[in-house]
């Protein structure tokens, strides 16, 4: 029976859904024994305490967020298996639990490129990887479409003070950007922030910012006001991953390891981009209607009965402010409703279809295999930890 020594902030939901997903190995592969140390003995008792401590308990295997430095070595010269939750840089010596952070900055940047947004901003830290990285693949894809973005980016006292911020700067800096925009923030901690900072300065979410975090951590997003949206990752599948990378090191020896990447899955939408960003009365309502009737068997038609326009002179708009053709832009929404029902629900394909409104289940999955390039069935295994 396996050891294991978790250093984690057991507060947060992200180290939450990481430990469901190291349990759900855990059950499959083990038992395993666990150790839950809090995260307050880096400072305490350093890596020569937790060193100490794991070859006195026995530990067979470490999985937490270590300082990035070059005291790891001891831990990996003492022969111990260790897998780190990169919560600054990456580390080279051993495997990290990381994510594909510039994906997830495109995937945001998208999300509000389709809402028909031309302002756009990005808050959060310049010298922490996870942060670095959605910056640069939100911006990436800001200036593919034509468009600049806009930074505030604090600096922090320690690790510790992520949560600190100044709120009459960025008040300031909130106030001056241009209308309406919209903001991504590195995390979800950071879009209350500005969910806070709007509220200080009088300005209106969403209609004069609308606000975007990530890791969907649902209580942070619900104490926001007003709740804030945040792009899902998948955490969970990260752990189950990150533990069965462990327990083949502690089988066959620490020198073949390779990076867990947590990927992130979808937007989650509240109340904080809640909007679309064009003054055109007429595709303001298109969208509208899309997005509130999206789970029927919608088409085009039934786009252009909703406004006093032809059909050519909507398609033209429609194109012109989104980017998108209105079929397009249904195919993809229904795809991504789609694959949010696949991941938060057991319902199989034909009764996600069924529920949606949609008679062919077949075609639904073909279109699915063209986005994403799998499977639903794949798709959901890929994602779901232990499925």
């Amino acid at each position: 029976m396996y050891k294991i020594i978790l250093l984690i902030d057991f507060a947060e939901e992200y180290s939450k859904s990481l430990l469901k997903g190291i349990s759900t190995y855990s059950r499959e592969f083990g038992p395993w024994i666990f150790c839950r140390m809090p995260l307050f003995h880096r400072e305490t008792i350093g890596i020569d305490g937790i060193l100490k401590w794991a070859q006195e308990w026995g530990a067979d295997g470490i999985i937490g967020q270590l300082y990035h430095d070059k005291e790891i070595r001891k831990v990996v010269e003492a022969g111990i298996p260790v897998i780190a939750q990169d919560f600054k840089e990456r580390f080279g010596d051993i495997p990290n639990i990381t994510g594909a952070y510039h994906e997830t900055g495109v995937l945001g940047a998208d999300y509000f490129l389709k809402k028909g947004f031309k302002n756009f901003a990005f808050y959060g830290f310049k010298d922490i990887v996870w942060s670095r990285e959605r910056a640069e693949g939100y911006e990436e894809r800001v200036v593919k479409a034509g468009h600049k973005v806009h930074y505030f980016e604090h600096k922090k006292a320690r690790s510790s003070e992520l949560w600190y911020y100044k709120p009459s700067s960025l008040s300031r800096w909130l106030i001056s950007l241009p209308k309406p925009i919209a903001l991504m923030t590195c995390d979800d901690n950071q879009g209350q922030h500005i969910t806070e900072a709007c509220r200080h300065a009088g300005i209106r979410i969403p209609e004069e910012v609308a606000v975007l975090g990530v890791d969907n951590d649902v209580m942070i997003c619900d104490l926001s006001d007003p709740p804030l949206s945040s792009i899902a990752l998948d955490v969970e599948k990260g752990g189950y991953d990150a533990a069965k990378l462990l327990h083949q090191m502690m089988k066959n020896g620490i020198s073949d390891h390779y990076d867990i990447v947590v990927k992130p899955t979808q937007v989650i939408t509240r109340h904080s981009t809640d909007i679309y960003a064009t003054n055109d009365d007429h595709i303001a309502s298109s969208l509208k209607y899309i997005h509130q009737n999206i789970e029927k068997n919608l088409h085009v038609d039934e786009v252009v009965k909703q406004v006093p326009l032809s059909r050519r002179a909507l398609e033209k708009r429609f194109l012109e402010i989104t980017g998108y053709p209105i079929y397009k832009y249904i195919f993809n929404l229904r795809i991504e409703k789609f694959t949010k029902k696949l991941l938060d629900t057991d319902m199989s394909v034909f009764e996600i279809a069924l529920d949606m409104g949609l008679t062919d289940s077949k075609n639904i999955a073909r279109q699915f295999k063209q986005v994403k390039g799998c499977k639903p069935s794949e798709y959901r295994h890929r994602y779901l930890a232990g499925k």
